[in-house]
């Protein structure tokens, strides 16, 4: 593969602004790819392997910042560690405010995982991974042996055209959808589940010949993918209601356009068809939702409709006033868009195609498997060799669609075999800030019911215990609870901590009898020791200066705004404080300019970026 330098950093494409928006610990928007060998995993090699393949995709080593208006990825000098499996299957890896990597390679007995927050790639990108990674892993283990190295992708792919931006490359205002034309979808049905129900995520796998199927999806005179997508349809209907069967079944069935559109990007490039049935109306057998199926899928499925489809999101993304909305807010808008978006689908079916493997390498893997973290049931499937392998997830009770499933496929003739996929014991580590945080957070409030208590017992005192207690309390648990929260960030945390801790000041001055202490002294000295902080924060754990730069700014920015409108308006009594604190910030800001001027023109780039 030809090297080229690729990008400093980059913006997200379209799909990724979902993902970086919408994910949590209910959906951590995160897949996983994995290989199983015939063989134990060594973990040296396996690493060894890593190093190699990251040398050929390097894209991969990214981390998500925070602009302005957008997320962005930026280049990371952090290097991943393989380790043993350790923790639930594609538990969170894009933690906010936590500078890390945005996938994770580990093993456990003869599996070799690879899991990826979606933002970062698609199912397409992280298979070409994993198969350079198995290849290179497997060359140095039995390299010895006579096996030869093999290229799997075109030499002729640069960094370049795995960082493009597909998305935006065919973007075209003339193939957007005229106001009126796309037709309102009903709203599917819904799985029920009870409250609280959404717990760990259960994995059932399974295999099923290519050929048993294929010939079974030639009989009905349609693909594998349609016709797994028409069973899938049938099983959930058989454990609904005929009052639920008033809304239709509906899939949502990922589509890779670089079918439909020349690429080489390793970004998200995919769109969806939304394949349903509406149970109730006739006899409903499986050829019925065979038929309808196809027709959807042969409707769907067309270059001018995944151009349609893509240009509309695309527009969305473009529309002047999401593009100008702050991040935190469009964040919140976005997260509740998935979450109604959720209701047009009941489930989801993902193929993520064949997975190919030079002929000399085959002899040592036994399978490939894919799987993703979702809020609903999911199904994803791959093939390999003569093996089609089906991967249910789900944070509920889906056990009855799966049986369905399985036995409607056993009726027409394929035969199914149960994996049981092994896992672990389970080692989530605990987390000992949480529960102290806890524990704060219950004294705090011991401490208010008994300043209450005695205030309430001290009829003829005027109340004053209370309301000290409680304000002191309050401020105290802010500051803690934004430190915790904050605390994947130190330079970010230092930045609330000034906010919390003046305006905090601001309030406790005004509502004990406005002194001005506030604003004589707290806010201009915490400015002085906040700013302080950062420098020496910044040189004890932080090299580069785009890592510390926009805190710096806001920083200073802050301290020299805010105290001048005070100073200005004769708000403040004591000046030499406030003059002191301004100077200090300007300084700090000029010597930001002066000495670090090319990083502080690309943070502002970054970080304003629209």
């Amino acid at each position: 593969m030809q090297q080229s330098k690729g990008a400093y950093w980059r913006k997200l494409d379209n799909a990724a602004k979902l993902f970086s928006a919408a994910s949590n610990k209910r959906d951590t928007r995160v897949f996983r790819f994995y290989c199983e060998l015939k063989e134990e995993v060594i973990e040296e090699k396996l690493q060894q392997a890593l190093d190699i393949t990251l040398e050929k995709y390097p894209i991969f080593l990214s981390v998500m910042r925070k602009g302005l208006f957008w997320h962005y990825l930026e280049k990371s000098s952090l290097r991943p560690i393989v380790r043993r499996e350790y923790r639930e299957p594609c538990s969170m890896l894009y933690v906010r405010d936590k500078k890390e990597l945005l996938f994770e390679v580990t093993y456990y007995k003869r599996r070799i995982n690879f899991e990826v927050f979606h933002a970062l790639t698609d199912g397409t990108g992280a298979s070409e991974f994993v198969r350079e990674l198995v290849k290179n892993y497997l060359l140095l283990v039995h390299e010895k042996e006579g096996l030869k190295d093999v290229v799997l992708s075109k030499e002729t792919i640069t960094v370049d055209d795995q960082e493009d931006d597909s998305f935006s490359k065919y973007y075209s205002e003339q193939f957007l959808r005229k106001k009126g034309e796309k037709k309102k979808k009903p709203k599917a049905y819904q799985i029920r589940r009870s409250r609280g129900q959404m717990g760990s995520l259960e994995v059932t796998e399974a295999e099923i010949p290519v050929k048993a199927l294929s010939a079974k999806a030639k009989e009905y005179g349609v693909s594998m993918t349609v016709l797994l997508t028409a069973i899938f349809l049938c099983a959930i209907h058989e454990k609904m209601t005929k009052r639920q069967e008033e809304k239709p079944v509906v899939l949502m069935v990922p589509v890779n356009l670089r079918k439909y559109f020349p690429s080489d990007s390793l970004l998200n490039f995919f769109s969806w068809i939304e394949p349903g049935y509406k149970f109730g109306d006739k006899e409903d057998t499986l050829k019925d939702v065979v038929a309808k199926t196809a027709e959807i899928f042969q409707r769907d499925l067309t270059k001018e409709n995944m151009t349609r489809t893509m240009n509309d999101y695309i527009r969305f993304e473009m529309n002047p006033i999401l593009r100008f909305t702050p991040l935190e807010f469009k964040n919140l808008c976005i997260s509740a868009g998935a979450r109604f978006s959720e209701k047009d689908v009941t489930a989801i079916f993902s193929n993520m195609g064949i997975i190919h493997m030079p002929e000399e390498y085959v002899p040592y893997i036994q399978r490939f498997g894919v799987y993703t973290s979702t809020p609903k049931v999911e199904l994803c499937m791959c093939s390999f060799e003569d093996m089609v392998y089906l991967g249910f997830t789900s944070r509920y009770d889906s056990t009855n669609i799966k049986r369905n499933f399985f036995r409607i496929l056993e009726e027409l003739g394929v035969p199914v075999k149960r994996l049981e996929p092994e896992f672990p014991d389970e080692a989530k580590e605990a987390n000992l800030g949480l529960r102290v945080f806890k524990i704060f957070s219950f004294l705090c409030i011991v401490a208010v019911v008994a300043a209450v208590s005695v205030d309430y017992l001290n009829a003829s005192e005027p109340i004053h215990l209370s309301l000290l207690v409680s304000g002191g309390v309050l401020s105290m648990w802010l500051a803690l609870a934004m430190g915790f929260y904050k605390r994947h960030n130190l330079l970010k945390n230092a930045m609330w901590q000034l906010l919390i801790i003046t305006i905090g000041c601001f309030i406790w001055d005004g509502a004990t009898g406005w002194r001005g202490w506030s604003v004589d002294f707290v806010l201009p000295i915490v400015g002085v020791i906040i700013q302080v902080s950062m420098v020496i924060i910044s040189r004890i754990f932080y090299r580069l200066a785009k890592d510390y730069m926009i805190y710096f700014i806001m920083a200073a920015g802050y301290s020299i705004i805010l105290p001048f409108i005070l100073l200005l308006t004769g708000a403040v009594k004591v000046a030499v404080p406030t003059v002191i604190c301004i100077g200090f910030s300007v300084i700090l800001l000029a010597a930001l300019i002066i000495f670090k001027g090319r990083e502080f023109r690309e943070e502002m780039e970054k970080k304003f970026h629209v």
